[in-house]
């Protein structure tokens, strides 16, 4: 029994770097600790505790998270410093070499974070708490609203793919997840606390069930069923395990948006070979015209890596053409990162810096052109939009079922409801359209 008393009334700032799994687990790492008596540090206070919780998917990333770690150290003196996440379980000792932090924990020990704050006096070293790729076997839920108005629900961790560019399965360790009825559960405890829409996260939770024997479609269609929650959005799911019968259910779904977010990471099979990828170009357009067969105005996110080794001219020129065919919303894009212990590093051809970045602008610009179009198509139309809270005086945003982006004038009363609202013209700087609210 954890002697809570020496917590009380101290405070602790969270930051977070990475994907929405990272920030569930920040949120319920805050929870834990709030629950023995330590408070969020109000903005300008200077924190007793900082927890850091880091991403690994790049280099870029990595030197992201030794700059935050950094500046929390400089701006809370004195604070007991944590640091978990990917950067954490994978480069433990680099980052429990850094001047002021006191402990460093790996993907086993996070959720135990309360074990490792001693009376929080600072170390004269950091201490790493990490366990072995193979010893990464508990499965910690997470179902945390963000400071928006959305929840998100973790349902899966880790991943048992191995892709050649990634080091995620090592920082995470094997697929596994949580139950069918804990999860459903979890749902239920966020409509009781007024969320309306759960954004259902995990590395690859298309893979949901290898713990408990069930299926991410048996998941889809239970949580299906949690009245309270008027929105689900499956954060992210590989293409080969985007079923026809889950797409069908999506269409036909009381609460399952039109929303997909599918990784390609390359639109050539060469590349997709050489990334150890489990699918091919043609099962992926495949996957896109039966979205939109059913579902026309869905909206299609799209992963794309540039630059990997391996990628030629001719390669990334086949890519772009394959990627221009697709009937997308939105590119998502990476250039690719050199990953200590990953098998791409014996892949010879290797992509000049300038050439990514050239790579990767015509990308984003194609992006540009087809999130347009999609925006456009829809302007006139009057569609519930589930709104958000804003600062005082700031417009205020949210998003239609298929995901659109749209601004309106700033109403408290306004906030965490789905309101009708006509779509206009593009705003001022082209992220969201003009809404007209329909009461």
């Amino acid at each position: 029994m954890i002697d809570t008393t020496i917590f009380q009334d101290k405070t602790a700032v969270y930051y977070t770097l990475g994907c929405k799994l990272n920030f569930s687990e920040t949120s319920t790492i805050g929870r834990i600790l709030r629950e023995a008596g330590i408070r969020t540090a109000r903005k300008g206070e200077k924190a007793d505790i900082c927890v850091v919780n880091t991403c690994s998917v790049t280099e870029v990333a990595d030197k992201k998270c030794r700059q935050a770690i950094h500046r929390l150290i400089k701006q809370h003196p004195g604070a007991f410093v944590v640091v978990t996440g990917c950067y954490a379980q994978l480069k433990p000792d680099t980052v429990a070499d850094i001047e002021g932090v006191d402990v460093v924990l790996g993907a086993e020990q996070k959720k135990d974070v309360l074990n490792y704050l001693g009376d929080l006096q600072k170390h004269a070293h950091g201490e790493a708490h990490t366990s072995a790729l193979k010893d990464i076997r508990t499965f910690a839920p997470s179902c945390s609203r963000g400071d928006r108005t959305r929840f998100f629900l973790k349902v899966q961790d880790g991943c048992d793919y191995y892709c050649s560019y990634c080091t995620i399965p090592f920082a995470r360790g094997r697929s596994r997840n949580g139950s069918i009825a804990s999860l459903v559960e979890q749902a239920r405890q966020a409509a009781a606390e007024g969320g309306r829409e759960i954004v259902l996260t995990g590395v690859n939770i298309g893979d949901f069930g290898k713990s408990t024997g069930e299926t991410f479609f048996d998941l889809v269609k239970a949580l299906d069923e949690v009245e309270g929650i008027e929105r689900y959005r499956i954060s992210s799911i590989e293409p080969n395990l985007l079923t026809d019968e889950i797409i069908d259910f999506v269409s036909r779904s009381k609460r399952f948006m039109p929303h997909f977010h599918i990784p390609l990471q390359s639109g050539c099979d060469e590349v997709l070979k050489l990334m150890r990828r489990r699918y091919d170009t043609a099962l992926f357009a495949t996957k896109v015209r039966k979205i939109k067969e059913v579902m026309p105005d869905a909206f299609i996110g799209v992963d794309v890596i540039v630059g990997t080794r391996g990628e030629t001219e001719e390669y990334f020129e086949r890519a772009y053409e394959f990627i221009r065919s697709l009937d997308v919303t939105q590119l998502h894009v990476f250039s690719y990162s050199e990953r200590p212990g990953t098998q791409a590093l014996k892949i010879d051809y290797i992509v000049p810096p300038e050439e990514k970045h050239r790579r990767s602008q015509r990308l984003l610009e194609l992006s540009d052109e087809k999130t347009h179009a999609f925006y456009a198509r829809h302007i006139g139309q009057t569609l519930p939009v589930l709104l958000e809270r804003s600062k005082a005086g700031a417009p205020m945003h949210g998003f239609t079922a298929n995901y659109i982006r749209v601004e309106v004038p700033h109403d408290d009363r306004l906030d965490n409801q789905v309101i009708p609202i006509t779509l206009g013209d593009f705003n001022d700087d082209g992220t969201a359209l003009l809404g007209q609210i329909k009461l």
